[in-house]
């Protein structure tokens, strides 16, 4: 049997960059489980399919054009990791996932990820519904205040790169060198109070739907090893996860 590390966790509580780095670090695949219900939203918005129309859902889910390339989603043949990772099509994934119908159908998909020498899988119901026979299943977990945060963070972080793109893009279009002195750890922080309330407020509406939903609501597996990531830097999680797995082989 193929071995298997789940890691579930709400909207932004780290799970994706903890998976990414176990991965890595043990040779597995990695499941992005939430990049294939983002990519299902995106198809179905991009198609002004309404949410009431279940069949059409699911067959625009079994249809679904999806190919993962490194770090990149491509949807219909385009590059469409940025959009995916929008709060728009965050907010619909989470919507279009509580239909039974849509989940059915993409539940195989994610299933057939699991291949030699192993998986790690991040999403909401990776040990609960997914994978309930992995060999180790993580739970990731924190306020919505500290999540809010880093979101923000992140937001801010692109900001800054972009302004860095755009320094450069400017001084190549004048003939000039574009290593540019400035960077984006030198530029100046801005960040928008009331764009940290209104993330907040979108992951915490998030939390609800996905905590609520009839089918496969977000908690942790019976078996799982719930790990608070608020005080803990993402290689310290990381750190914590490659042991626990490595008790797992000792066994």
């Amino acid at each position: 049997m193929t071995p298997v590390i789940t890691i579930d966790g709400p909207v932004a509580s780290g799970k994706g960059t903890v998976a990414r780095h176990v991965a890595e670090a043990l040779g597995f695949h990695l499941l992005d489980s939430g990049a294939i219900y983002r990519a299902h939203a995106l198809a179905c918005l991009d198609r002004n399919i309404e949410f009431n129309e279940i069949n059409v859902l699911e067959e625009q889910a079994r249809a679904l054009s999806l190919k993962f390339v490194g770090s990149q989603v491509w949807v219909d043949g385009r590059d469409a990791t940025a959009l995916v990772r929008s709060e728009a099509v965050g907010m619909a994934a989470s919507t279009l996932s509580a239909i039974p119908e849509v989940r059915a159908a993409l539940l195989q998909r994610q299933r057939d990820f699991a291949q030699a020498p192993g998986l790690v899988a991040d999403g909401r119901d990776m040990g609960t519904v997914v994978f309930t026979d992995a060999a180790l299943k993580i739970y990731l977990t924190t306020t919505a205040e500290v999540r809010a945060a880093r979101r923000v963070g992140q937001v801010a972080a692109q900001r800054q790169r972009d302004a860095a793109d755009s320094q450069a893009k400017q001084l190549i279009a004048k003939g000039n060198s574009a290593n540019i002195a400035s960077s984006p750890e030198s530029l100046e922080q801005d960040v928008d109070p009331e764009l940290a309330r209104s993330v907040e407020a979108q992951i915490r509406q998030r939390d609800a739907q996905d905590k609520t939903r009839a089918v496969a609501p977000l908690r942790p597996a019976p078996d799982a090893i719930v790990i608070d990531n608020a005080a803990h830097r993402p290689e310290q999680t990381v750190d914590a996860v490659l042991a626990l797995w490595a008790l797992r082989q000792l066994r």
